[in-house]
């Protein structure tokens, strides 16, 4: 059974299982540490799931941690794509419903990624990641999550010519929430594209319909601080990189640093001036079938790494490096599921010259593919 089929089958099982994801989510309040999300946090997000199908869970769900804040404060992120049955019931909110932003936005780009030869569809297949910002929302609230492509059927490498393919995702991408790309933003987005070095890659493509218009650009893979120092000055980053440099060099003498990644915001003036900082550790490849998962030591040098910046509140710390766990099975009305728990990435952001924030994101998923 290929990976395909075993996310349809999981799903076709987790609609004997319920309704939502609020439900599912229900089942594994006592799993999650309170110290990274509280009761009242939870909840909130649970208002949030209770709004999306629960066939969801057969793909990466999870949350983003601010592993700055004492406050047990989480955003709740979940993956969905086109032709399976969670995007017929976003479809099936869209035609009864035409005030539903998220689901007339992803109708719309489910119907570019499955037309005919569709270039989109080629390039990031047929998945879509939601990230609902739970904290700026009030509760119950259905403002339009962020929204992320990944190029994972043809990937975006630097110096291969590929700014068509950029291009199009970002324009697929700005037009599902009924935005036209502008030429100002256009010109940043294939200048963001052209400045990579060789055997780097776009990884990712984000917009926030709900704040302040901007375009996340994730781009991976630079080998040294040189390059990517370049790199950002060639974008013409507003920021000071040997802050940057210094908080790189920093985790470079904690934990071997195999590349560095950023994430960036494309406005209609340039690039934004806060910056995300991905130091990757570990090199993962999107085509890889084990994307997702680590070994259960896999992350220990670089938590051990980030335990000595003052940001960080030790007690989270402690709580996420018991997030990643061993398959477990679970017992639902439908039979046995295996749960799978991991870190997908943890990403230091620096605004203002500072090192303002460390996020981790976790990530959960269901697969009812076991055999009997």
């Amino acid at each position: 059974m290929n990976i395909d089929e075993a996310v349809m089958l999981t799903q076709d099982r987790l609609a004997e299982e319920g309704n939502t994801m609020g439900e599912l989510l229900g089942h594994f309040r006592n799993s999650v540490s309170r110290c990274l999300v509280g009761d009242a946090e939870w909840e909130r997000i649970l208002q949030c799931a209770k709004l999306l199908p629960i066939t969801m869970g057969a793909l990466p769900f999870g949350f983003e941690l601010p592993l700055q804040l004492r406050s047990p404060e989480a955003d709740f992120g979940a993956s969905l794509a086109s032709g399976t049955r969670a995007a017929k019931a976003f479809e099936q909110r869209a035609r009864s419903n035409e005030g539903d932003e998220v689901a007339q936005a992803l109708t719309k780009l489910f119907g570019q990624m499955d037309e005919e030869g569709s270039a989109l569809r080629q390039i990031v297949g047929r998945k879509v990641m939601l990230e609902y910002d739970i904290g700026l929302s009030s509760e119950g609230d259905n403002s339009c999550p962020g929204m992320f492509l990944r190029p994972g059927e043809r990937p975006i490498l630097g110096a291969r010519g590929q700014v068509t393919d950029v291009v199009d995702v970002v324009d697929a991408l700005v037009s599902c929430v009924g935005w036209t790309l502008s030429d100002a933003e256009k010109k940043h987005v294939e200048r963001a594209y052209l400045a990579q070095p060789e055997d780097t890659r776009m990884d990712s493509f984000g917009i926030f319909p709900s704040r302040s218009r901007s375009i996340r650009l994730a781009v991976m893979g630079f080998k040294s601080r040189q390059e990517l120092g370049s790199y950002l000055g060639d974008l013409g980053w507003p920021g000071q990189f040997p802050r940057v440099e210094s908080v790189i060099a920093r985790f470079g003498e904690r934990v071997n640093i195999v590349r560095t990644g950023v994430n960036i915001d494309i406005r209609e003036d340039g690039v934004g001036s806060t910056l995300g900082l991905t130091l990757i550790v570990k090199q993962r490849y999107t085509k890889d079938s084990r994307y997702w998962l680590d070994g259960l030591t896999d992350w220990d040098p670089f938590l051990q790494a980030l335990g000595h910046e003052d940001i960080v509140v030790p007690e989270k710390l402690a709580a996420l490096a018991d997030w990643v766990s061993k398959p477990t099975t679970l017992f639902g009305k439908s039979g046995r599921f295996i749960l799978l728990r991991g870190i997908h990435h943890i990403k230091l952001v620096i605004s203002e010259d500072q090192l303002r924030q460390a996020k981790a994101y976790v990530f959960m998923v269901l697969s009812g593919a076991v055999s009997t």
